[in-house]
């Protein structure tokens, strides 16, 4: 079996890791792990270069910021997954487009996301990743929220 587990270092993502370290998975599944990052700053000629070089700054921090929440959420599920490959990928682009491309390039089976659980007018504004790719996904998804940040946001609203 091939799980692609996609993550953003966020509390919603480790949700995600929590749930994919504590199911008994077949022995021989491989769980991709993996983020996408993107720079705000858009790529257009600039004489001075300095929007090239804000944008290649950009992408590096999150690269090296990337890179340490994959190690450890690989080492969370390597920890507890017993008979589970993991794997590790960060790539470049948006990621409602970049984790469908993903699982269907690499075979996926299921795709597990966190969930941010915004509401309707934030989605509207932000996106919702989660939503774009249970619409798109050429596997099951599989949706995870972390219920007492939910029931929190609930009461406070």
């Amino acid at each position: 079996m091939k799980v692609l587990l996609a993550i953003d270092g966020s509390p919603h993502s480790d949700t995600a890791v929590a749930e994919v370290a504590r199911r008994p998975w077949p022995r021989g599944t491989v769980v991709e792990i993996l983020t996408v990052i993107h720079s705000p700053v858009p790529v257009m000629i600039d004489p001075a270069l300095v929007l090239a070089a804000a944008h290649v700054e950009q992408l590096e921090a999150q690269r090296r910021q990337a890179a340490m929440f994959l190690t450890e959420a690989a080492e969370r599920i390597d920890g507890v997954a017993k008979g589970v490959e993991v794997t590790t990928k960060i790539l470049e682009g948006s990621p409602k487009d970049v984790i469908v491309d993903e699982a269907r390039e690499w075979g996926a089976d299921l795709i597990v996301v966190g969930s941010h659980g915004y509401g309707r007018l934030r989605r509207m504004v932000l996106g919702s990743v989660a939503g774009a790719v249970v619409a798109n996904a050429p596997c099951s998804v599989q949706v995870v929220r972390d219920r007492h940040a939910f029931d929190n946001k609930e009461t406070a609203a």
